[in-house]
């Protein structure tokens, strides 16, 4: 497994940046300024090229670009980090969300750090630990009983109270708040960077409402148009429920609303309706949507922990399986250079991923003992 780290200053390359930290070299790419941000040290994940797994899903060229080594251990963290920026920024009162784990408590933490209230309104069918998570940053978390009851809690909470929403709150969706959504920018221009200048033929990212996606796009259209670079890369969309794909085959640019007709482990990106600017990211740069099923995704995620050291959260992992599947039907080329964004730590939903080992064993304290115990648990059997 090979880490391409990079601070190599893009200036000799024409990149107009400031001195001083991480945001203030991409700050006239922003809306807030490098003085403004209110920051948990987000920003600069490797970019990780893998090896062993790469012959696995046949793309020799095959990185990830690790977004649980942000501090709340996902990618929400460069949108909580420029959305927070912006609510202080403007003198709001109290930031909000509809959100059932990673932006909650990305939101929660930001908020923490910048001295605001923060309500997470959430459901009861969220995981505990991510809840248990958005409540340590001290956030005020509302489980209500349906998810969709959310949605008209934050309206009249926006309407009434004058909330800083950072989710969408209306169907059809239009995704999350846009000042937050530019944070994700910052991922296109540190991959360009960590790439040495180069851009990758695929980016394929883990996708419910597409802010991600847009954002990311976004980014490598400012390189595109500092002439830095040529082109952008094609973007995929790796989705559970399938609305972009749905939409990608169809005319016009409303965006398919798709039925529910399984359940998913994959609780970051289960809905049912992406948005336009997701569709227009795919469209714009040539890409496509793949839809993943929850069969195997379990065991993608244990392959990549096991043979790379990567333990990514089971939504990140889509993004995997939708390069073995566009792998399998020669979509890409083996001298593709392919991207990967792992979205989030899988230590976000082991409560929902973790697979009971069946009977205990009777253990002794000798050698012997755990060699047995090897054996019978792993087929372990080592060599004097």
């Amino acid at each position: 497994m090979q880490v391409v780290y990079s601070e190599e200053n893009l200036s000799a390359r024409g990149w107009p940046v400031s001195a001083g930290q991480h945001w203030g070299r991409f700050e006239g790419f922003l809306p807030v300024s490098a003085a403004e941000i209110v920051s948990l040290g987000e920003g600069i994940t490797p970019l990780v090229r893998a090896e062993r797994i790469a012959d696995s899903v046949k793309c020799p060229q095959l990185f990830f670009k690790e977004e649980s080594r942000n501090p709340t251990w996902s990618h929400k963290d460069r949108f909580s980090c420029v959305a927070v920026s912006h609510a202080r920024k403007i003198g709001a009162r109290t930031i909000a969300t509809a959100s059932t784990g990673n932006a909650g408590a990305s939101l929660a933490a930001y908020a923490a750090k910048a001295g605001l209230p923060c309500v997470v309104l959430t459901s009861q069918a969220a995981s505990g630990l991510m809840t248990e998570q958005i409540k340590r940053y001290g956030a005020m978390v509302v489980p209500l009983p349906e998810g969709s009851q959310r949605w008209p809690v934050l309206e009249e909470g926006v309407r009434r109270l004058g909330w800083y929403a950072t989710s969408p709150f209306v169907a059809p969706v239009i995704g999350s708040h846009p000042v937050g959504i530019e944070g994700y920018k910052t991922i296109a221009y540190e991959i360009f960077e960590q790439l040495g200048g180069k851009v990758p033929e695929w980016i394929v990212v883990p996708t419910a409402y597409g802010d991600v996606l847009a954002g990311v796009f976004r980014g490598f259209k400012d390189l595109v148009d500092l002439g830095l670079a040529a082109r952008t890369p094609k973007f995929v969309a790796a989705e559970i429920y399938g609305s972009l794909a749905r939409s990608l085959v169809q005319e016009g640019d409303r965006v398919a609303s798709v039925e529910r007709d399984h359940d998913t482990r994959a609780i970051s990106i289960w809905c049912l309706q992406s948005s336009f600017q997701a569709l227009q990211a795919l469209r714009d740069s040539g890409g496509q949507a793949v839809r993943i099923g929850d069969s195997g995704l379990l065991d993608v995620q244990n392959e990549l922990a096991r043979t790379e050291g990567i333990l990514g959260e089971l939504s990140s992992i889509t993004a995997l399986a939708a390069v073995r599947e566009m792998s399998r039907r020669g979509d890409i080329k083996s001298e593709d250079t392919v991207v990967c964004v792992l979205t989030a730590s899988g230590m976000k939903d082991l409560d929902l991923t973790t697979v009971s080992e069946g009977r205990a064993h009777r253990l002794e304290g000798t050698l012997s003992s755990a060699l047995s115990y090897l054996a019978e648990a792993y087929g372990y059997s080592p060599k004097a």
